[in-house]
């Protein structure tokens, strides 16, 4: 049996609403395809996010024949859909965190709905292929891009991690809390921050930083309701540097398909 396997892909094609597990996905430049290439702002252009919004949630994203679906977990006459490549053409700067960037507006009805659901004015923009986001300097080692992700392309946890984590709460919390990209198999729990360098397939990972989690986390993905846990626990054994630790980011090199059940075959070891 392989050591390290990979158990689960996620991509999270809206920002901050609900992800889809695939069995196999193509790594692009920027990250998984789709993952997060489209996203809510306000009227200044800044993301909008469950960390806020709680009722970000319980709206489920799925693609089909070329279109987005959007369906609200509890309520299903509350849905909505378009063409992966719809947009009206409108040119919008939009930021994440520090990152500043260009979104392409999606379409005035997508708007309406999204801002009718939350009450606020929103819009859904979706990347444009002619402007790049590149990662944070201090920590690319090639100039590397990623989509309207917090940070990095790339975020992997080892189900041995979460399984420690749940072991500890009287509430055990689901994978999707914690919104990871990749999945895997095999060893102790948090092995994943001793990773330097691993392949799947064609392409080669590099775990460049520890994701420091938020109250995001707190977050029931089936309910939206907020909580103090599980962030109140893992303070309390993987707090470093005042801030809690869970998963790793990853930077890659090479463009490929990778599937469930790929060895994570380890290159190299901080």
């Amino acid at each position: 049996m392989n050591p390290f396997q990979l158990t689960d892909i996620y991509i999270y094609p809206i920002k901050s609403l609900g992800g889809i597990r695939v069995e196999q996905a193509l790594m692009e430049d920027e990250g998984l395809q789709y993952d997060r290439r489209w996203m809510l702002v306000d009227h200044e252009g800044t993301f909008v996010t469950q960390r806020k919004h709680t009722l970000l949630s319980l709206l489920q994203v799925h693609i089909e024949d070329d279109r987005l679906y959007v369906s609200h977990k509890l309520k299903e006459n509350l849905k909505i859909s378009f063409q992966l490549d719809e947009t009206t053409g409108k040119r919008i700067e939009v930021r994440v965190w520090d990152d500043a960037a260009v979104g392409l507006e999606v379409s005035k009805s997508v708007n309406d709905w999204f801002t009718a659901y939350l009450q606020f004015e929103v819009r859904l923009v979706r990347m444009s292929e002619d402007d790049k986001i590149l990662v944070d300097p201090r920590y690319a080692a090639n100039g590397e891009v990623k989509s309207f992700s917090d940070g990095y392309p790339t975020l992997l946890i080892g189900q041995s991690s979460l399984d420690a984590l749940n072991e500890k709460l009287t509430e055990p919390v689901k994978m999707n809390r914690f919104r990871p990209n990749l999945v895997f198999s095999g060893s102790k729990a948090h092995i994943e921050d001793d990773f330097k360098t691993f392949s799947l397939g064609n392409v080669l990972f590099t775990a460049v930083k520890p994701c420091a989690r938020c109250v995001l986390i707190t977050v029931n993905q089936e309910t939206g309701i907020r909580g103090k846990e599980p962030l109140k626990t893992l303070a309390g054994y993987r707090t470093f540097n005042q801030k809690v630790m869970f998963g790793q980011n990853l930077l890659h090199k090479g463009t490929g398909i990778i599937h469930v059940g790929d060895e994570l075959k380890i290159e190299s070891w901080k």
